[in-house]
C-alpha cells in the first residue's frame, strides 16, 4: 500500500507530510468497501462581478487563476460549474433576457448582455475544461411575469399564458447558448424559491413546482427532445422562511416528487443553505434522483480560517447525505466580496485592483482538499470508526482511494487509518485538513 499525505493548517498550506513509524492508536478511521453515491463533480459559479474583478488584473494573472480553477493538471480542476439566467445577486445591475411585457412568444428574447461577461468567462473555464458540466437557474423571472413588477421580492403571476411563456423562456435560454457554443446539462428552476428577498428572487410553493413541471416545463421539453435535465431546486429550507415547527422538513420537495406527472421530468433535487436539513430525507425516499448542493454558504467576506472549518464540515455533511456534485458560491472576487446590494461574502480567491495581489483563501484549500483528488466518476466509500464524523473516503475510476479527514479540535490527534486491509497511524495537527490517496502496490 502507497499513501501520500497533503496537509493544510493556518500556518502551511498544501504541505506534503511523510509517514511515520508510529504505534497503533486509540483513534480509529477504517474504510470499508461499502458504496453509496457516484461523485458528479465539484465546481463555482460563474457571476458577472468575478469577471469584471478579473478584468482589473492583467492579462497573465488572470491566465493563472484560470488555470488554478479549471485546468485538469492545476489546483481545483473544477467540472461542474453554475451559469445564473439573467441577473443574480453577483450581477452588476439588475436584467433578465425578456423585458419585452407581453412577448408571450419570447420574440423579443436575447443573450445578448451574457456575451460580455458570462459567456466569454465560462468559455475560458471550457478551454481548459471542454468536459465540464453546466447548471443554470434564474434568481428572478422577467418583471413582467412577477407581481409586483419588480425583479426583488414577488412571486410568478399564475396565469396559463404567463406560464407557457416561462416554460418557453427556458428552452430559448437553452438554445441560445448552444449557439454560443455552450452546453447547459441542467436548469434548476428557481434559485431559492423560499425567500422573498431585496436582491432578485421569485418564491415558489411546492404545489406550483408540482404544476409548472408537470404541466408546462417537462413537456415543452420533452415536446423539442432537449437532453437538458430539469431539476428541482435551488430549494433553500425545508419550507418557506417562516414555516411552522411542526411542518416537516422533506414536505417541500415530497410534495413535488410524489406527483408522478412531475416526477418523470425531474432529474435531481438541488438543496443549498437550510435545504441541508431536508437533504437526508429526501435522499433516502428518493435514492434513484441525483442530488447536488448548490451553493456553499458564503461567509461575510473576511475570508477567516474559522469559516473555513465550518465549510469543512458543510462539505461532509451534503457529501455524507447523497449528493454527487458540490458548488462553491462566487470563485473570484474583489477584497470584502461586497455584492450591489450591500453584502459583503467570501470567495475562492481575491484579487486586489489597487495592489494587483492574488490571494488564494482559506476556502480555496477546502475544496481543493476534495476536488483535486476526487476524480468524476469516484464512488464515496464507507466509513468507521472514532474519526467518521470528520472523515469522507472515495474510490476513483482507477482504484485508488481518497481519504478526506480533518481534525477540527484545538489540539494533535493521532489516529490509525485501515484501508485496504493495511493501517498507518498519522499525528493530525490542530486545526487541519488533510488528503491521504492510497493505492495497492502493483
Amino acid at each position: 500500500m502507497e499513501v501520500q499525505w497533503i496537509e493544510t493548517t493556518e500556518d502551511a498550506v498544501w504541505r506534503t507530510k511523510p509517514l511515520q513509524d508510529l504505534p497503533l492508536a486509540a483513534d480509529t478511521l477504517e474504510i470499508t468497501d461499502k458504496q453509496h453515491q457516484t461523485i458528479d463533480g465539484f465546481g463555482g459559479c460563474f457571476n458577472e462581478l468575478g469577471w469584471i474583478a478579473l478584468g482589473k488584473i492583467p492579462a497573465s494573472a488572470r491566465a493563472q487563476i484560470f488555470d488554478a480553477l479549471f485546468s485538469p493538471n492545476s489546483d481545483l480542476r473544477f467540472n461542474f460549474c453554475r451559469v445564473p439566467i439573467g441577473a443574480s445577486d453577483y450581477a452588476a445591475e439588475w436584467y433578465s433576457l425578456n423585458e419585452t411585457p407581453g412577448d408571450y412568444a419570447m420574440t423579443q428574447f436575447s443573450i445578448a448582455r451574457d456575451r460580455s461577461c458570462l459567456i466569454p468567462y465560462i468559455h475560458e473555464g471550457l478551454t481548459r475544461r471542454s468536459d465540464m458540466k453546466l447548471f443554470a437557474s434564474p434568481w428572478s423571472p422577467p418583471t413582467w411575469m412577477k407581481y409586483p413588477c419588480a425583479y426583488n421580492h414577488g412571486t410568478l403571476i399564475w396565469e396559463k399564458e404567463i406560464l407557457h411563456a416561462y416554460a418557453l423562456y427556458f428552452l430559448k435560454y437553452v438554445q441560445a447558448y448552444a449557439d454560443a457554443g455552450i452546453t447547459i446539462h441542467q436548469i434548476h428552476i428557481q434559485n431559492e424559491p423560499m425567500s422573498d428577498q431585496k436582491f432578485p428572487s421569485c418564491v415558489w410553493t411546492g404545489e406550483q413546482f408540482r404544476e409548472f413541471i408537470a404541466n408546462y416545463m417537462g413537456p415543452l421539453f420533452a415536446a423539442n427532445h432537449l437532453t437538458t435535465e430539469i431539476w428541482l431546486g435551488t430549494l433553500n429550507g425545508p419550507e418557506t422562511d417562516h414555516r411552522m415547527l411542526w411542518t416537516g422538513y422533506d414536505q417541500y420537495a415530497n410534495l413535488v416528487l410524489s406527483d408522478l406527472r412531475a416526477q418523470q421530468y425531474i432529474s435531481g433535487v438541488s438543496y443549498q443553505w437550510a435545504g441541508k436539513y431536508a437533504l437526508q430525507q429526501t435522499f433516502e425516499s428518493y435514492p434513484e434522483l441525483q442530488y447536488m448542493q448548490s451553493e456553499n454558504e458564503c461567509g461575510d467576506g473576511t475570508n477567516s480560517w474559522e469559516y473555513a472549518r465550518y465549510i469543512f464540515n458543510l462539505f461532509r455533511h451534503y457529501l455524507c447525505n447523497g449528493v454527487n456534485s458540490y458548488i462553491y458560491w462566487n470563485m473570484v472576487l474583489e477584497p470584502l466580496g461586497r455584492s450591489t446590494w450591500g453584502w459583503t461574502q467570501n470567495a475562492l480567491i481575491t484579487v486586489d485592483p489597487q495592489t494587483q495581489n492574488v490571494t488564494y483563501n482559506p476556502d480555496f484549500y477546502v475544496m481543493k482538499h476534495y476536488s483535486h483528488f476526487v476524480e468524476r466518476g469516484a464512488v464515496r466509500l464507507g466509513t468507521s470508526g472514532h474519526l467518521t464524523g470528520n472523515a469522507v473516503a472515495f474510490q476513483n475510476p482507477d482504484g485508488t482511494r481518497i481519504v478526506v479527514l480533518g481534525n477540527l479540535l484545538p489540539h494533535a490527534r493521532t489516529v490509525t487509518v485501515t484501508c485496504h486491509g493495511q493501517s498507518f497511524t498519522v499525528a493530525l495537527q490542530p486545526f487541519s485538513f488533510n488528503t491521504f490517496t492510497v493505492s495497492r502496490r502493483s
